[in-house]
């Protein structure tokens, strides 16, 4: 009886908290996220230990580029759910990203905790796609004599390209524009369209002739051509 009561003592505060959770994820998804943010804190004052209000609020540091924040957040979810692929990628994200804001030498210690959380997200998921972008984008930009492999991001992108051949191609067109063989990135690219037509990959290809190959009026067919197909 006593457990009773307390129930529907509670339960007031229960629908007071969803519905503003709701207001709050609402407001998140219309990129209102100041107004987001403030209901996401006061819910986490009353229940610290949700775990979706917690991911929200550092999605919204993130955005923000407050990477200390986003970090904070992202550490407690990876605590209190350590066996969750998405806190991994997300913390290691956050940490790479504040790896660019800090000096060299700082930033070199924090790279192979930024590596070791995308490669945790990979082993809790198996088919984590986000994590082997990161990785490659990690891989390509770092210097090799700091762990930069341009064999290692093929690595992940040919283990891509098993998971979902559109960004298998796509990947392996960015490691080639990357290092400037932009024959053989176009090629990529145009596979890319053939086995998916994303937005995506019709932008690749365009941007690489506009931006990389001086080819504009490719580039102009390409977005003409993803028009139509659309239409």
């Amino acid at each position: 009886m006593k457990k009773m009561a307390y129930f529907f003592l509670l339960l007031p505060l229960m629908i007071w908290s969803q519905s503003n959770f709701d207001k709050a994820e609402k407001f998140f998804k219309e990129e209102k996220f100041d107004q987001a943010q403030s209901i996401f804190e006061s819910i986490l004052k009353t229940n610290p230990s949700d775990l979706k209000t917690i991911e929200y609020l550092g999605d919204i540091a993130g955005r923000n580029k407050s990477w200390d924040k986003a970090i904070g957040y992202y550490k407690k979810l990876k605590q209190s759910k350590p066996s969750e692929a998405n806190y991994y990628y997300k913390y290691g994200g956050a940490l790479g990203m504040k790896a660019t804001q800090v000096n060299k030498f700082k930033a070199l210690g924090m790279i192979d905790e930024v590596k070791g959380s995308f490669e945790k997200a990979i082993a809790f998921n198996p088919k984590h796609i986000e994590a082997r972008w990161a990785l490659i984008e990690l891989y390509i930009q770092l210097p090799r004599i700091v762990g930069g492999s341009e064999s290692k991001a093929i690595k992940y992108s040919n283990e891509l390209l098993r998971l979902s051949p559109v960004d298998g191609y796509l990947s392996r067109g960015h490691i080639d524009e990357y290092f400037k063989r932009y024959k053989v990135a176009e090629h990529q690219y145009k596979r890319a369209i053939t086995v998916g037509g994303s937005k995506a990959s019709y932008l690749k290809l365009a941007n690489l002739y506009k931006n990389k190959m001086n080819e504009p009026e490719k580039a102009k067919s390409v977005l003409a051509e993803y028009k139509n197909k659309k239409g």
